[in-house]
């Protein structure tokens, strides 16, 4: 091991961590490192290569609806290969192109490593290959380590090929039948894209319905819609996995069988902090999880973190705040700004699109308040109809205080759900009456925005 280099600033992870690096720290002296792709999760494998491929899907269901509105168009299939490499084909460069930028600046060292710490800002840099690992200090390190797939102990997975979120979107071929466990919003998005491209697929979900931790209508309803497009196996587990023949078997806890080509594994994700070498630190924890403030200050002085190596929320635009608090923080450490988190909105681009924001109607149960809840269908406004929009089938549901004036949560499925939604976000963030938001502004006629006018107007005459 050679002598110990001295940074200014340490930041592990190159996903949103790589954003707090700017033209400001020009003077400082940085160490960025990452042991994985650069870029991170999001734009690697997952926010935005798996949009890339829920595009072409919704394509296929559109024209395979299109018959019913007088239009002739059919589905023919789907040339996997070009899909993919299309798709990866804009990704993989930019991985390649932040790298190169990072490493052509003068005040920066970019370690491709795997880091662990010695004491509170000591690092130690392992690379893959059996060299000497070198260790670096560092006056401020930021923990944007991110998180990782969670691989469930099933019997008999390790002996089988099986695929993650990581690992899916560059298969070969497109499979004739996949089976996926899990049912959250990864298992959601791709049974949506693989189903619509052609892929006989079973999801195996132990709980009682998909997207559990939705507003409980929300997810009853994209059950009943999910199971009508593939095959929903609910209340069940997978006992043991085996290989036959060039089949994957998956043992079901029912006493069936499935039987299936591809295998993917959705059941979650879990923070990278229990890979950092915590215990050498006085960094506090939960499994992993690192413990942060709301200036997203660890336990140790000097040292942050962000992102989903810390964060509650798994979302990029989360990630991407936290980061813009740390890089003011940083720079004046007597005017620190906190992280918000009160109006945290999500999607879920499957078929169809979902997206949240606030309260959902079991917690605010939970937490005793008093409150409203209104539904609105989009089959009740005008371009609902010019959706030929089914009665139920889509919707948007609101959540309010007990006058029904102040947006206390919003819940969408249907077309274009995360965007109908970012008005309600703008709601609950800058406060104002359901009222005001229903009437001091236009609503565009006849957009499909007038299904949440509509849901405003009828919370507030509750």
């Amino acid at each position: 091991m050679g002598g110990v280099t001295h940074y200014d600033l340490a930041v592990i992870g190159t996903g949103s961590g790589n954003t707090v690096v700017t033209k400001k720290l020009a003077e400082w002296k940085v160490a960025i490192i990452e042991d994985n792709i650069f870029g991170g999760t999001c734009v690697n494998v997952g926010c935005i290569p798996t949009k890339m491929f829920v595009h072409p899907a919704d394509l296929v269901r559109d024209a395979q609806r299109a018959p019913g509105l007088g239009v002739d168009t059919r589905y023919d299939g789907a040339r996997w290969p070009e899909i993919r490499d299309r798709i990866f084909g804009r990704i993989d460069p930019i991985a390649a192109s932040g790298k190169a930028y990072r490493e052509r600046l003068p005040n920066i060292d970019l370690y491709v490593a795997h880091a662990t710490f010695v004491d509170d800002h000591t690092l130690t840099l392992r690379t893959e290959d059996t060299g000497p690992a070198e260790q670096i200090t560092a006056d401020q390190v930021v923990l944007a380590a991110g998180g990782r797939v969670s691989v469930p102990d099933i019997p008999g997975l390790e002996d089988v090929d099986f695929h993650t979120s990581d690992t899916v979107m560059r298969l070969e071929h497109l499979p004739r039948r996949m089976a996926i466990i899990g049912g959250g919003y990864v298992a959601a998005e791709f049974a949506h894209i693989f189903s619509a491209l052609g892929t006989e697929v079973t999801q195996v979900v132990r709980g009682q319905r998909l997207l559990s931790r939705h507003d409980e209508d929300i997810s009853q309803q994209f059950t009943k819609l999910a199971s009508r497009q593939w095959d929903v196996r609910l209340e069940v587990t997978t006992a043991k996995v085996v290989r036959r023949d060039a089949a994957t078997v998956l043992a079901l806890s029912d006493g069936s069988e499935l039987e299936t080509d591809v295998l993917l594994v959705a059941t979650g994700r879990v923070p990278n902090g229990d890979r950092l070498g915590l215990e050498n630190t006085g960094i506090m924890h939960d499994h992993g999880q690192i413990r942060v403030d709301e200036f997203q200050r660890t336990t140790v002085e000097g040292v942050w973190a962000m992102g989903d190596v810390s964060s509650d929320y798994e979302l990029k635009h989360v990630a991407n705040h936290e980061a813009r608090t740390i890089k003011h923080n940083l720079l004046n450490p007597d005017d620190l700004v906190a992280s918000d988190h009160r109006c945290v909105p999500s999607a879920v681009f499957t078929h169809p699109q979902i997206a949240s924001v606030g309260l959902t109607s079991q917690e605010a149960r939970e937490q005793g308040i008093e409150h409203v809840s209104v539904t609105q269908d989009f089959a009740d406004v005008a371009y609902g109809w010019a959706l030929e929009s089914p009665q139920g089938d889509s919707f948007v549901k609101l959540i309010g205080d007990a006058t029904g004036e102040r947006l206390l949560g919003a819940h969408i499925i249907g077309p274009q759900a995360s965007l109908l939604l970012q008005p309600l976000v703008q709601a609950l963030s800058l406060g104002g009456s359901a009222h005001e938001l229903a009437r001091k502004q236009y609503w565009l006629h006849p957009s499909l925005a007038e299904v949440v006018e509509n849901a405003l107007l009828q919370m507030t005459d509750q």
